[in-house]
């Protein structure tokens, strides 16, 4: 009998033995009654060889969640790295912080609780800038975050974004919500402005790349 066809998300995430660390992660979330819209398996370790990679010590993370990406941004992280991470609901924040003591990285992360614009005001008021950033928020502000990322940018830093796609409804003509069109406008910004080089990855729910110039 022919076995079911496996995607190629599906094929790349066995070749990997379980991620003991973040399969805590995720049964956190789910007892704490959260909806796990945590980053995929495959792009969370992408993101871990891109922080290491570019040799990033300060790290700018855009909704913490559980805490799931922000271990994975702190594994690539240099040894006196620092995350930043932005998290509108304080329980959110909480949950992702204990996750990430747990696995080893309480040191290297602060929490900014709040509406994530607020957030990103105060720091570029403040003069911070960054090496690295990671957008999973409220797909709505996509196109405003992709901003401040570059304002706070440092030269040659990264920019991450994740569910490029929602699930096809970027792809759908007749889906033209708030969130579909600030995506839309999201990925459109990536792939033409001329302050970034960039690249778009079409796998799991889409993920855009970018380099800031």
């Amino acid at each position: 009998m022919k076995t079911p066809e496996q995607s190629p998300e599906q094929y790349s995430e066995d070749l990997y033995p379980a991620d003991d660390t973040l399969t805590r992660v995720k049964e956190s979330i789910a007892a704490a009654g959260i909806r796990d819209v945590s980053i995929a398996p495959g792009y969370g370790r992408l993101l871990t060889m891109l922080v290491q990679m570019s040799g990033a010590s300060k790290v700018l993370e855009i909704g913490a969640l559980g805490g799931y990406s922000g271990i994975c941004l702190a594994r690539g992280l240099t040894q006196n790295g620092e995350i930043v991470s932005l998290e509108l609901k304080q329980e959110n924040a909480d949950l992702a912080g204990r996750n990430m003591s747990e696995a080893g990285y309480g040191g290297q992360v602060r929490y900014m609780v709040g509406p994530a614009l607020d957030s990103l005001e105060a720091l570029h008021a403040e003069g911070e800038k960054f090496d690295f950033f990671f957008i999973d928020a409220d797909k709505e502000n996509y196109p405003n975050y992709l901003e401040y990322a570059i304002r706070l940018a440092r030269p040659g830093a990264v920019i991450a974004g994740d569910n490029t796609l929602l699930r096809g409804r970027t792809l759908d003509s007749d889906k033209n919500g708030p969130s579909v069109q600030a995506m839309r406008k999201f990925n459109e910004t990536i792939a033409q402005d001329e302050r970034l080089i960039s690249t778009f990855i079409p796998a799991y729910d889409g993920l855009a790349l970018a380099l800031v110039k």
